[in-house]
This record gives structure tokens, sequence and C-alpha cells, in this order.
């Protein structure tokens, strides 16, 4: 493989990953770019990878950029996204009879969360709960569904059995990503008659690719513009985008992330200030 090579880095959180990105790697060779991908088994190893150059780039989930904005002090170079990435919600979902009816009702109850680490089901949903008075610790028990830690919740393995868990009535709410929860509903895994949405997050982001620090900005630039050529309407490129979930690579931005970062410091979930972007 050239030096000239950009080394990207992902997670395998699924066993499809691999296809994916033998797909990406393909599309880049065809494009006179060569790219050689790595592959990691949970997020911590792609970002201390990442900080090590063992890879160039960097497929993060959301949690996983602001452990690279901690660790590079606000350095590392930041991509591309999904469409899908933008503007996403977790609900807080509730039984329709007799279940609660606001996040206020949910003072003194159990909540299902999924895992310790899942931005969208555990991490957010306890700021959101904290920006309405209900501390953690205190205010709530926390039942929280530990699947495939490390993962930063992108298997939803937790984060469904906490739904799961919901619907038969061992905690009083449980939350959940508005994509999810739409697909639950969709294929049944979700009954819409007896679960009900009784708040939601503002939006925030999830996944970016990020580059390291000391990455020259032009070879990340233009690593970027290449992905960026990969078109939906090719049927070569739909296939790939079907199975990673997005019909358009959209610019990468931070703001995104701000009650992520939020969560991150009330929680100490890096042992210090998770910053701000």
């Amino acid at each position: 493989m050239s030096s000239e090579a950009i080394k990207v880095g992902a997670v395998i959180y699924d066993p499809k990953v691999t296809v994916i990105w033998g797909i990406i790697a393909d599309f880049f060779r065809r494009e006179g770019l060569e790219t050689q991908c790595e592959f990691y088994s949970d997020y911590k190893s792609q970002v201390d990878g990442l900080f090590a150059g063992e890879i160039d780039v960097a497929w993060n989930s959301p949690l996983a950029w602001a452990d690279c904005h901690l660790r590079g002090e606000g350095r590392c170079l930041y991509g591309a996204m999904r469409d899908t990435d933008r503007d996403r919600k977790t609900y807080i979902l509730a039984r329709k009879n007799g279940g609660p009816t606001s996040l206020a009702e949910l003072k003194g109850k159990t909540v299902g969360l999924g895992a310790s680490d899942s931005p969208q089901a555990r991490l957010i949903p306890i700021n959101l709960l904290r920006r309405h008075g209900l501390e953690f610790g205190r205010d709530y028990v926390e039942k929280r569904f530990d699947v495939g830690v490390g993962l930063h919740g992108d298997h939803v393995g937790g984060e469904l059995d906490a739904v799961k868990a919901l619907q038969a009535g061992e905690v009083d709410a449980a939350a959940a990503l508005d994509l999810n929860v739409e697909a639950w509903r969709k294929d049944g895994t979700l009954d819409a008659n007896q679960i009900a949405v009784i708040a939601a997050t503002p939006e925030f982001d999830h996944c970016i690719f990020v580059g390291r620090p000391d990455l020259q900005p032009e070879r990340f630039e233009r690593w970027m513009e290449v992905l960026n050529r990969m078109d939906y309407k090719n049927p070569d490129h739909k296939t790939m985008m079907d199975m990673e979930g997005l019909k358009a690579w959209v610019p990468g931005r931070t703001s995104g992330f701000a009650q992520l970062q939020e969560a991150c410091d009330y929680l100490k979930f890096f042992g210090a200030s998770a910053g701000k972007s």
C-alpha cells in the first residue's frame, strides 16, 4: 500500500461495516486516491489509534468526537457527516395508560436508558432531565441496559432493551433515538397504541469524520472532496449508502454536539470538562 494512502479508521459495531468500507476503499481507488481501512473493536481504541498516528482519519461517533476534541485541545480536523446525522432527537417514551405524561412526572420513577456510553440513549437524555430539574442519582432511578459498551450506542442493543422493558412494565419511561423509534413503529417492535412520546430533546448531531491534529489539512480536504463525489443516484454508490444509512454526505459541524458536551461535563464522563467547540 502506498505511503500516500489515507488511513481511515472505523469501528466494527456490525459485520456490515467491513463490507461498507470495502466498497468505499474501492471507490476511492477508482478516483485515484488510495484509502486503507483500519478496523477497531471500540471507539476508545480508535481514538487512541488516531492520536498514535495509526490512522489519519476516524469515522467517529459523537462521543468519540468529544474525546478527540478534548485530547486534541480543539485542534483536530473536522470533516463530513451523513445527511441523517444532522438534527436528530431523542424521544422519552412512556406507556399511554397510567404512565407519566411529562418529564416532571418522572420524579421518583424508573427510567430505562441504554449503554453507559450511548449519547442518544443515555447521556443526552440525562442532560435533558437535568435541564428540567431532575438530578441524576437523586430524583429518579436509572435502569441501565449496558449492551455493547465501547460502541457508543451504535448497536442499539441497550436502547432496544430499554424500550422492551418499558413495554413489559419494568420501567416507567425509556429513551430512544427518533430514527429508531420511527423504524420500530413501522416494523411492529414498538406498539404505537400503547407507547407515547412524552418529551423530546432539542436537536443534536451524530457521527462525523475527524482528522488527527497533525494531518496536513490539504490531504484531509482532498479526501473529503473525493468522498463528496459519491452520488446516491449511482447504483454502485447507492448500495453502500443504503447500508450506511444516508443519501448524501454533508459538511460536518460541531455546533450539534453542545448537548453532549453538557452531559459529559455534568456526569464528569471524561473526568474533566468536555469544553466548548
